[in-house]
Order: C-alpha cells, then sequence, then structure tokens
C-alpha cells in the first residue's frame, strides 16, 4: 500500500472496482479522527458498518439527510457529502477538525444539480494530516487544475471487465445483478426472477437502510442468486457480483428520459468482478434496438477510455450570513476560474429567495445567527419533488417557528404531521408520496436545534419509513404479479391469455405469432380479421403487454426535441399536437386566447398520472417556444395589456387586439383611438402595430407560422375546426366560400369584391394613392402598382371607396402658366359621387395632369354617420378637411396609415366606445 506524507492532499482516480473506498478507509482507521463524504446515504451505511467492525460503535458516527448516528465520543464520521461537517453557514453541532479526510466519487462535481457541493468539498475538505479525493480518472485534469499541489495515483481496475452480450432472464448466470430506472421495472423483474430462479434481493435508494442491508444480506448469504437494483449500485456498493445485465440504457435524470453516458454505463457495469475476478456485463433481451450497446460503447467500457470532465459546477460554498442581502449576493456569485461554472439555480437557493420577499422573513431574519438559520431551513431537501413554489411553503412553515419563541418546532404540531403519514392504506402512488414526506420530518428530526425532543422523533419518523418502504414493496409486487409479468414469459402449461406479445417494428401486434391488430402511436386497434372467439382473449394480452410499450414511448415523446412535434391545424380539423404523425393532444379553450388547455389524447390516458404529467410538461414547453417564436408580438401585447407602467387607454387598445389575435378592423378601435393623444399613439406605433386607414395589426402576425398559430388558437377558443388559410406567400386570393373567406380574414386578408388582398398590401396601395394626389398624378386601377398586384377595378374602386377616397372629375390640360387655382376654383370642381358612380377610364377622358381621386376621410360606419344623410350642397363642393379648409391634392396621411385628425372644437363629437371607456377605466383603478 502507498505511504502518504504528512498533511498531503492526494488524488486517487481510477476506474470502479480498483479498491479506491477500501483504501481510504484503512488510511482513516490508521489516524486519529476521520471524516468520508459519499454521494449516497446507502454507500456511507455501507462503509460505516465496515468501520463499526474495525473501530467499534462508540467511536464511529453517520450522518445523512435522515439519519444521525453520533457517540459522545465519535472520532471517526461517514456522511452523504451535503452532510460533511465543514461549516460554510448550515448547522451542523459537531466539531469540524478531522485529522483525515476524504470524499468519495469527486467527478459528481460535473453533476447539474449535486455538482456544487461535490466541487465545494474537493476545494474546501482538508483533513489536519492527510486529504484523499476519490474518483474517475476522467477529473484528473481539472483536479490537477484546481488543486495544484495534489498528487494524483492512478488505480488500475484489479480485474477484467469484458461484454458478454445480450441474455435472456432465463439464461442469466447466478451471482448476476440486473440493473433498471424504475421502481417499476425493478419489481417486474424481480417478479420473473422469482418465477424462473426462487427470488431475488431487491436494492433501490428509496428504500430505508433496514430493509435495503437485508436485501442485500440475503444476496450476499446466497440465499437468492440474483440481485435487481437501481444504478443506486454504481456507486460504490461493493457486491459480490459476477455479471451486470442493463435492463434499460435510459432513465430519467429528473428533467428528461435519455439515454445513459459511456461514464456512466461504465460506472454501473463496473460492479461485475470483485478484486481479482473478473467480471462481465451485457444488456437484458436483444442485441438491437434502443437497449443495446454500441460496439464504440463497448469498446470504451472495456478499455476505461472516457471523455475527460473539463468543468465542474460551482457556488460560493461559504456565503456571508451577517444580513440577507449579503447571503443572496454571494449565492449569485459566478467563479472565476475557467475549470468551474456557475451551477443552475438549486432547490435551496430558488426557496431563500422567494422567502427574501417574505414580510416576515425581512422583520426576522436580524443577524447572523437568525440568517443562519434561514439558511439552514432553506437546505431542507424537496424529497417530494413538488418544485421550489409548493417546497418554499414548507420551510416558510418551519422558519415561522424556528423564529419566534424557543426557536423549536411544537412537539404536537410535528407529531400530527408524522401521524397523518402512519397508514398502509392506498396505491403506489399514495404510499410513494408518503414515504417521501416521512423523509422531510426525518431529516427535521435529525437537526440539531429543531426540535426539543429530536431523538424520540427521530426514532418515530426511522420506525415510519421503514413501515412505509415495506408496504410499498409488498403493493408493488403484488401490482406487477397481476398486470404486467404474466404475459412476459412463455411457460408451457399457461392459458392462451397469458401468452407474449411482440410489437414489429411496423407496430403490427402479434401474440405467439398471430397479427391481432396495430399499434400506431399510443392507439391501438384491432385486427378485424382475428376470429371472433379469440378477439377478447388476444386483445386483454394485447393491452397488458402494452403497457410497457406505451410507457417507453412515454419516455420518447418527452425526452424528443422541437422539432419533433407539430400543429395539427388543418382545414375541418380541431386544433392540436402531434408528435411526428401521431395526434398526442387537443388544443381547448383556456383562460385566455394565449393560454389554452393541452389535454391528452384519449390513448395516453393509460399511462399513470406521473407519466400524463410528463407528457403534458413537454407539450407545453414546446407550446411556449413556439408562442416566442410565431407569437411574440401577440404576446407583448397581451404583456403591455397587464403592465401598469403603459398608460390605461393604452392597456385598453392593447387588450383589445391580444384578445382579437393582434389583427382588427379600423372601424372596431376608432372611438378607442380617439381617446389617445400623439404620444400615446407613439407606444403603440414603438410596439410594432401599424395604425392603418382599414386595420390595424402586427406586421409580424401576417407571416404564415402566425397565422397558423392565430387561427388555431382562436378555433380553440370556440371550440370549432380549424379554417382554410391562403397559400403562404400569396398577397391577391379569389374571395372563394365563405369558410375560405373568414380563414383569409384571419390571415390577415380583406375582401375588395370577388377578391381577398392581404391588409398591408391594402395599406401599402392607400399610401400609393396619397403619393399620387401629392403629385397631382393619375391613380387608376391602370396603374403600375394595381397591375402588378392583378387587383381588378371593381376591387381597385372598392378598396378606395373603403379607404376614404372619392373620385373627381379630371380638368382638361391648361398652359403652365395657368395650372394654379384658387381655393374657390378647387371649391368649384365637378365632383363624382363617391358611390354608384363608375369611374372614368382614360379611353373615355383626354388625358390629365390633375389627380382623379380626392381624399375625403375614411368612410365611417354608417351607425356614426348623421341622421338625413349628406348635405345636399356637399355634392358639388371640393374635398373638405375637418376644419373647414379646402383638401387639395396634396393632402397625404399622418404616420398612423391616413386616420383622420381630430375634431376641431366646433365640429360635432364623435360617438364613443362605451365598452372600451369603461374598460380603460378599469384598467385606470387597477393600474
Amino acid at each position: 500500500m502507498a505511504q502518504f506524507a504528512r498533511s498531503s492532499l492526494t488524488a486517487v482516480l481510477g476506474p470502479t472496482n480498483t479498491g479506491k473506498t477500501h483504501l481510504a478507509v484503512e488510511r482513516m482507521c490508521g489516524h486519529s479522527s476521520g471524516m468520508m463524504g459519499f454521494p449516497l446515504r446507502l454507500l456511507a451505511r455501507e462503509v460505516y458498518d465496515r468501520v463499526v467492525a474495525i473501530k467499534g460503535p462508540q467511536l464511529v458516527a453517520l450522518i445523512t439527510g435522515e439519519e444521525k448516528i453520533v457517540p459522545p465520543g465519535a472520532r471517526y464520521f461517514l456522511c452523504t457529502a451535503e452532510s460533511m461537517p465543514i461549516g460554510g453557514g448550515r448547522e451542523t453541532g459537531i466539531k469540524e477538525d478531522f485529522a483525515f479526510v476524504a470524499l468519495d466519487e469527486a467527478q459528481l462535481g460535473s453533476d447539474p444539480v449535486r455538482g456544487h457541493i461535490f466541487t465545494d468539498r474537493l476545494l474546501r475538505a482538508r483533513g489536519r494530516e492527510e486529504t484523499m479525493i476519490l474518483g474517475s480518472a476522467t477529473i484528473s485534469r481539472v483536479v490537477k487544475a484546481l488543486v495544484p499541489d495534489v498528487d494524483i495515483i492512478g488505480r488500475p481496475r484489479f480485474s477484467t471487465l469484458s461484454y458478454a452480450g445480450a441474455k435472456k432472464l432465463s439464461r442469466l448466470p447466478k451471482r448476476s445483478a440486473i440493473v433498471a430506472f424504475s421502481a417499476e421495472e425493478v419489481y417486474a423483474v424481480a417478479e420473473m426472477l422469482r418465477r424462473f430462479r426462487g427470488g431475488a434481493a431487491v436494492v433501490m435508494g428509496a428504500l430505508s437502510p433496514r430493509t435495503r442491508n437485508a436485501q442485500v444480506q440475503m444476496f450476499l448469504n446466497g440465499e437468492v442468486d440474483y440481485l435487481v437494483a437501481t444504478d443506486a449500485i454504481g456507486m460504490g456498493l461493493n457486491l459480490d457480483v459476477a455479471h451486470v445485465a442493463f435492463a434499460s440504457l435510459r432513465k430519467f435524470d429528473g428533467r428528461r428520459s435519455r439515454r445513459l453516458t459511456v461514464s456512466e454505463m461504465a460506472q454501473i457495469a463496473g460492479r461485475a468482478g470483485r478484486h481479482h475476478r473478473d467480471g462481465t456485463f451485457g444488456s437484458l433481451g436483444h442485441e438491437d434496438g434502443d437497449a443495446a450497446f454500441t460496439p464504440e460503447e463497448i469498446e470504451a467500457i472495456e478499455a476505461h477510455r472516457f471523455p475527460p470532465v473539463e468543468q465542474l459546477f460551482w457556488r460560493n460554498g461559504t456565503p456571508r450570513t451577517d444580513r440577507l442581502d449579503h447571503l443572496l449576493f454571494d449565492l449569485e456569485q459566478k467563479p472565476e476560474r475557467p475549470e468551474l461554472r456557475a451551477a443552475p439555480e438549486a432547490v435551496d437557493h430558488a426557496v431563500l429567495r422567494r422567502l427574501a420577499d417574505d414580510p416576515l422573513v425581512i422583520e426576522r431574519a436580524k443577524g447572523k445567527r437568525q440568517v443562519d438559520r434561514l439558511w439552514a431551513a432553506c437546505g431542507l431537501p424537496d424529497f417530494q419533488k413538488l418544485g421550489a413554489e409548493h417546497h418554499a411553503r414548507t420551510v416558510s412553515r418551519i422558519w415561522r417557528f424556528l423564529s419566534e419563541g424557543t426557536g423549536h418546532i411544537p412537539r404536537d404540531w410535528f407529531a400530527q404531521q408524522v401521524a397523518r403519514l402512519d397508514s398502509v392504506q392506498g396505491d403506489i402512488d399514495t404510499l410513494s408520496g408518503r414515504i417521501a414526506a416521512a423523509r422531510t420530518w426525518s431529516y427535521i428530526a435529525h437537526r440539531p436545534d429543531w426540535l426539543a425532543h429530536p431523538v424520540e422523533m427521530a426514532e418515530r419518523t426511522r420506525a415510519l419509513e421503514e413501515k412505509l418502504s415495506d408496504a410499498l414493496h409488498a403493493a408493488l409486487t403484488q401490482r406487477f404479479v397481476d398486470r404486467r409479468t404474466s404475459v412476459l414469459l412463455r411457460d408451457i402449461g399457461q392459458n392462451a391469455s397469458n401468452l407474449p406479445v411482440t410489437v414489429e417494428p411496423d407496430g403490427s401486434v402479434c401474440v405467439d405469432g398471430e397479427t391481432i391488430g396495430r399499434l400506431d402511436g399510443f392507439r391501438f386497434s384491432v385486427d378485424p380479421a382475428t376470429r371472433h372467439q379469440d378477439r377478447k382473449m388476444l386483445l386483454a394480452a394485447a393491452e397488458r403487454r402494452l403497457g410497457k410499450v406505451l410507457r417507453v414511448k412515454a419516455d420518447e415523446l418527452v425526452a424528443a426535441t422541437d422539432t419533433d412535434f407539430a400543429l395539427l391545424d388543418e382545414a375541418g380539423q380541431n386544433p392540436g399536437i402531434a408528435w411526428g404523425e401521431t395526434p398526442v393532444a387537443a388544443l381547448l379553450a383556456g383562460s385566455s386566447l394565449l393560454t389554452p388547455e393541452i389535454r391528452l389524447d384519449r390513448a395516453l390516458l393509460a399511462l399513470g398520472q406521473d407519466v400524463q404529467k410528463q407528457v403534458v410538461a413537454r407539450l407545453a414547453a414546446w407550446f411556449e417556444a413556439q408562442k416566442q417564436k410565431h407569437l411574440l408580438p401577440l404576446v407583448k401585447m397581451a404583456d403591455s395589456a397587464a403592465d401598469p407602467a403603459v398608460p390605461p387607454v393604452v392597456r385598453a387598445v392593447f387588450a383589445q387586439l391580444a384578445d382579437a389575435s393582434g389583427v382588427i378592423a379600423r372601424t372596431d378601435l376608432d372611438s378607442a383611438l380617439g381617446h389617445l393623444d400623439k404620444e400615446q399613439r407613439h407606444l403603440l406605433r414603438k410596439a410594432g402595430i401599424d395604425i392603418g386607414v382599414l386595420d390595424i395589426y402586427h406586421h409580424g402576425l401576417l407571416k404564415p407560422g402566425a397565422a397558423r398559430w392565430r387561427s388555431a388558437l382562436l378555433a380553440a377558443r370556440i371550440a370549432k375546426p380549424c379554417l382554410p388559410l391562403p397559400q403562404p406567400g400569396l398577397t391577391l386570393i379569389p374571395a372563394g366560400e365563405k369558410p375560405a373567406q373568414m380563414g383569409a380574414r384571419i390571415a390577415g386578408f380583406r375582401g375588395f369584391g370577388e377578391q381577398m388582398l392581404r391588409i398591408d398590401m391594402a395599406e401599402r396601395m392607400a399610401r400609393a394613392a396619397h403619393e399620387a394626389i401629392a403629385k397631382n398624378e393619375p391613380f387608376t386601377h391602370s396603374s403600375p402598382q394595381i397591375v402588378s398586384l392583378g387587383l381588378s377595378e371593381p376591387a381597385f374602386l372598392q378598396l378606395m371607396r373603403l379607404a376614404g377616397f372619392r373620385p373627381i372629375t379630371p380638368q382638361p390640360v391648361v398652359p403652365a402658366q395657368e395650372t394654379a387655382v384658387s381655393d374657390a376654383e378647387a371649391e368649384a370642381v365637378p365632383a363624382v359621387a363617391a358611390e354608384g358612380d363608375e369611374a372614368v377610364t382614360a379611353a373615355e377622358t383626354p388625358p390629365v395632369t390633375g389627380a382623379n381621386w380626392a381624399f375625403k376621410g375614411r368612410q365611417k360606419a354608417r351607425g356614426d354617420r348623421p341622421q338625413g344623410g349628406r348635405p345636399q350642397g356637399q355634392q358639388t363642393r371640393g374635398p373638405q378637411s375637418r376644419d373647414g379648409k379646402p383638401a387639395g391634392g396634396n393632402r397625404r396621411p399622418g404616420k398612423d396609415g391616413g386616420s383622420p385628425r381630430p375634431a376641431s372644437p366646433g365640429s360635432s363629437p364623435k360617438p364613443v366606445n362605451n365598452a372600451f371607456a369603461g374598460l380603460a377605466e378599469l384598467l385606470g383603478r387597477n393600474g
């Protein structure tokens, strides 16, 4: 064994089965005191039992989040990494000076969730005489950069690890461990082994230490020859295993279902072989498909060659706790070393940020002691995985007790919380939830000064966790005997309903070689050619087997990229979401246009509630990304409508625009615009909104992708099928049938007789007409702009009238010196009626130099016109402005697209839109 000098710092790095942990235990026992940190409480418990056998129970302590054994004279401490008593602001109550310190599995510093803990321990945990860092060789480069004075010692594997191929469950050799990545898989495999080989031991992180130790002892004593476990055995649990079989190569890492990395595969496979006995690894099932190893993966695992770790996650491990704002500032500090990267926001940090806004916390968290206790309370793990928002409420309640009176959680209240969980009745989800909650109270019971009688409550929570773990084991076994395992194995004497079921690559579902139907996505359909007397029996077998297939598909859906999803918006089809070619959800009316309800397809309802929640969360994330990509202007409109910093009248306009999906007729907002001053109109234009003479819209919402989404969301809101939309890129289309017209209007088109023109082109033509008038040039259906569009003459005339123009009779050409006319002469120009008369063509009149259109203000809705029609004398007058002066040919619209200016004091007031005024008033009160 290598000898180390006093005060030495050594990194022992290498693959699994190199005896690193065994070496560290020997070194620690040679010192007067020591501490080791581990990634799992199961591993800490295993090493604790080993050290107790050497030093005796009175000298050895065990500290994990939910378990604490600390004899008064303890000198050797075995801990989880999070529980290592090295200070840093958390309450430990333990002397922190040790002659020897070791950190196991240091490569976990690259883990996004827990990495900052291991990095902090690597940088700060030091023994008075000796420090050892244990881990994979992949971190040697980054460890040397971060700790220059470290001595790195490579530890080769004692035995050979080789690939043994894929094996069926019935052909696994004895002393095998089967690794699965969910409780469902673990118990299903264990039940199958019970049928064929007499039973199997089960090891899971969720089991209580007593249950787990009893299971392992069965395996070590030879009572069973097989061990079924989660990937917990990959973190150094020392078991006498000859072969490791992977039931799957995919796992859910808390965010998504993904394939294991090569390093993770090697970490687990390395459990095979012990000391100098060789080991093998392989898969469970076939040598093809997603569950099989690739040649590159096999070669890397056998040769122990893996990509080096370039960076570790870091968070300030010694934040200041004299003031709450100092603590928050230090937790958000960025690392200065290139080998370190800022860790994602952990749960404790997220909870602290939320509590920091609570007035009671601000009032009480004064002084170092109270801030320390607040930070310790935020360190309560979220065992129930309910998210920072929900978890913050639990922490807030605990903190209120810790910050008042004696600073203890009331005994009766704590006992009531524990008693509520003391029941073994309920289904799998209920029992799992109780165990997670019990771990929460067990953690609290093991804090140094959170309870007045911690020993009593710690014993009560320990017994409760063990009781619930045993009940969960029994419930899972019973469930999978009934629903899963009966159709996974073929045996002589079984009836036909238990025959194995296979799903072919083309989706055909077969039972004992006979096709009974197809699996299209998540939906199973029975083959109509199946005999009637076999139909029910074979269907029952297929449905039981398909439960696992659908779960795998659901995991693939959750792990799919955004490009794998698509919007279902075909004409006549209800809006929804597809994964590839498979419809997976419908869009229904929600609280607003931009927040529709995502309802899963009925075929997915056969999945468990937890899987359904994961699928809905993935689809919701995709929908949010699509909103940001295609509907960002509409999202900003909705945000502005709720922004108190925006003037109420402007918010009211934003609200109406957002409710109309960002495109609305000018007549619907005329009275609303009349309430806006110049600066408030500028806010709309600054937001990218075009205030045209016919329509108000955001140009970005006319793009094909935005039009599709707006149409789908509008259809979802009224629970109607989607409407047909124009082909992308078109600006002029035939009017078509009514559904086509409605779809075109949503897409941003406006009808002009038998044709429909995109609204931005209609506004462009209105501006072109103003420019022609300003230059005294004619503007007719034969003008180049109109001809290039393909707009017919009737459609052109209707566009001009709706845009606020009226035709006038062209005047003969006069010499240049006679072209100037007075205002009175301009008023005497004969005019053609704006409606009912046909336009005069170039063939019927001599060439002209004057304009043949006059702007008279956009035509108002009939309800806004004065009673009695147009005054008779106005028929022979020229176009008038609102202030009574003639509007000559050089009259041009304002920047908002030619909207009429406000009336003069002497003119008739505009009718007020009472609904708008009420909305603006309401927003003003709430703003």
